[in-house]
């Protein structure tokens, strides 16, 4: 009888259930940038909630002027010595709500058409950043200690595209109140998800959610 939900893998191996948790996860859109990679944990960072502390007193750069880009220089501005926006656009899209903040700091200096082209370093740690002026294409240097990266989360959900699950328009797996997506079986839980924030412990109260659906989906399945 087929009343469960099928999973192909790649090396031909087909996986049935009668429930299924997606919890895939996303990765950090990065700027693809010489040093990013290098540099990673050694002062290029993706969450500034998780590793602003460890700059405190320090010059840093946030790529990106967007909600989460504005949200995270307002943020750091409270713990780091002076927080540098960069912008690739000529017009931040963050909501002016958080521009109107961020302008209001003192320390926070927004660059915008300003294209990263390196993250900087001594070998052992980020020095600073170099980025070009795009109307100008002029070549400038910043000294910093951190980069933090500000430009989106991917959710890992491409093979999801063609299997019938609704998806938001960032790829984004659609959940209710208790997991479920539109496919009957099928559950979603942390960073994959539309769920509002993307944190290890809110992730993990998801997956828990998520579990307890499809438990309760399950017992009320006929034999």
């Amino acid at each position: 009888q087929d009343n469960g939900t099928h999973i192909e893998l790649e090396n031909g191996a087909t996986l049935t259930s009668q429930a299924v948790i997606l919890a895939t996860g996303a990765r950090w859109r990065e700027m693809n940038v010489p040093g990013e990679r290098e540099y990673r944990g050694r002062g290029v960072a993706y969450c500034p909630h998780c590793d602003g502390p460890l700059f405190k007193g320090k010059p840093v750069a946030v790529i990106g002027g967007g909600n989460s880009g504005i949200e995270a220089a307002i943020d750091l501005a409270n713990i780091v010595e002076q927080v540098t926006v960069l912008e690739f656009a000529d017009t931040l899209r963050a909501d002016d709500v958080l521009v109107r903040k961020a302008q209001s700091m003192e320390n926070i200096r927004i660059i915008k058409s300003a294209q990263t082209t390196e993250v900087l370093g001594d070998g052992n740690k980020v020095t600073g950043l170099a980025y070009t002026d795009r109307n100008s294409n002029e070549q400038h240097h910043l000294p910093i200690a951190g980069v933090f990266v500000q430009i989106g989360l991917v959710p890992n959900t491409e093979w999801l595209k063609e299997s019938g699950l609704s998806l938001t328009p960032f790829g984004e797996i659609e959940i209710d109140g208790r997991g479920a997506t539109n496919l009957a079986g099928v559950y979603g839980a942390g960073d994959a998800t539309n769920t509002a924030y993307k944190q290890i412990i809110i992730a993990m109260g998801s997956g828990a959610t998520a579990s307890l659906g499809a438990f309760d989906y399950l017992i009320r399945q006929g034999d």
